[in-house]
């Protein structure tokens, strides 16, 4: 340590090169890596933050403690939203998460914990930590909610790819700052050298003369005679390294949003085949969690004697169909007497009305077969 001090006593501007070097890579890592996942984790667990969690007994919906803690607060510093949005974020981010129910009934999301894995036992949770409390108690797995995203693999390759990219983005920066820097020359007229004290002074005013043009817009210096400053052209390249920077942060997020399912088009907003992007995100994306957290819940929430008789929990989720652009469809399928009426308000996310009448089965006229449609025609006419 003591040669590396020496060194840069020796030679100051090596040293404020170095820290900065070490500064720029870290910080332009961590920049993009954190921009990319933020933008489409979030994409997703916003998505999945509006899904509604229906407790269903017999087909019909139950309002318990269970039905506030997973649609309404599930503890005392979270909404609901707010709870399923940081549980998918630790979810994809970590790659796992685990919900541990305290003893005030609270639901809440660990921060870190150990897992002590068996062949034919339950894990067993234990140093559960949340918000720097650590429970000294140990959770099994049949007590707490736990779901793991399968990514180990992704996870790596996707570290691998953030570095690739980060050097790429912190070189691009560094040639266009290179390319709009101000390069000027001083002339001198002497034909003597300068001694020590007067190039301080000249250095001086160097340096007021740069700091003029860096902070104001407009500089005005006195010219003097002898000393003459110039500027060097160094050409311009009408903004094609901005672009070309923003470039490569819209491909890191294209490539991690293709990665864990989002169609490109939504996260940057456009609205070309808006519709058919809408359908891939659900079908791909969101739907295929949903089922992992629907399942994950059924298990641990619901005993197997209380499923198989019926008891179960539904997570709906964004429907992309719309009742109102799809009313000819609907009455399709209940003329044709293909659905009932409640059948059809379930295929568009909606609840069963506690209604006999809905569970009927309608033909209209139209969709008659011909010889029951013979026979009615002659009892009329009779």
């Amino acid at each position: 340590m003591s040669l590396l001090d020496s060194v840069f006593k020796r030679n100051s501007e090596l040293e404020w090169m170095f820290d900065l070097d070490l500064v720029q890579e870290t910080s332009h890592r961590a920049y993009l890596k954190k921009m990319a996942l933020e933008t489409c984790i979030n994409f997703i667990g916003r998505a999945i933050s509006q899904s509604d969690f229906r407790i269903l007994k017999d087909g019909k919906r139950q309002y318990d403690d269970w039905h506030y803690l997973l649609n309404v607060r599930p503890n005392t510093d979270q909404s609901a939203a707010d709870f399923w949005q940081d549980f998918i974020y630790k979810l994809i981010l970590d790659n796992e998460v685990l919900v541990i129910l305290t003893d005030n009934n609270d639901l809440l999301i660990a921060d870190s914990f150990y897992r002590q894995e068996y062949a034919v036992y339950p894990d067993i949770f234990s140093e559960v930590t949340v918000k720097e409390y650590t429970f000294k108690r140990t959770f099994q797995m049949n007590e707490v909610i736990h779901m793991t995203y399968n990514n180990e693999k992704l996870t790596c390759f996707m570290d691998g790819m953030f570095g690739d990219y980060a050097e790429l983005f912190s070189r691009m920066i560094e040639t266009s700052m290179r390319n709009n820097q101000i390069r000027a020359t001083v002339g001198l007229d002497s034909t003597q050298s300068l001694d020590e004290k007067n190039q301080s002074k000249l250095q001086k005013f160097i340096d007021k003369l740069f700091l003029s043009f860096k902070k104001n817009s407009i500089a005005i210096v006195p010219k003097l005679k002898g000393f003459d400053y110039k500027e060097e052209a160094n050409g311009s390249n009408n903004g094609k390294s901005v672009e070309e920077l923003a470039k490569i942060k819209r491909d890191l997020v294209d490539d991690v949003a293709n990665i864990l399912g989002i169609p490109t088009s939504l996260v940057h907003g456009e609205m070309a085949e808006y519709e058919t992007a809408i359908k891939a995100f659900l079908k791909f994306c969101v739907n295929p969690l949903s089922k992992k957290i629907q399942d994950e819940l059924n298990a641990k929430l619901m005993d197997k004697k209380e499923y198989l008789n019926g008891t179960k929990i539904e997570v709906k989720g964004i429907v992309e169909k719309s009742v109102l652009e799809n009313s000819e469809a609907v009455d399709k399928l209940v003329a044709s007497g293909a659905f009932t009426r409640n059948e059809v308000r379930e295929l568009f996310g909606q609840e069963r009305v506690d209604n006999p009448v809905l569970d009927e089965f309608l033909v209209t006229k139209n969709y008659t077969s011909a010889e029951g449609g013979e026979k009615n025609e002659a009892q009329n006419q009779r």
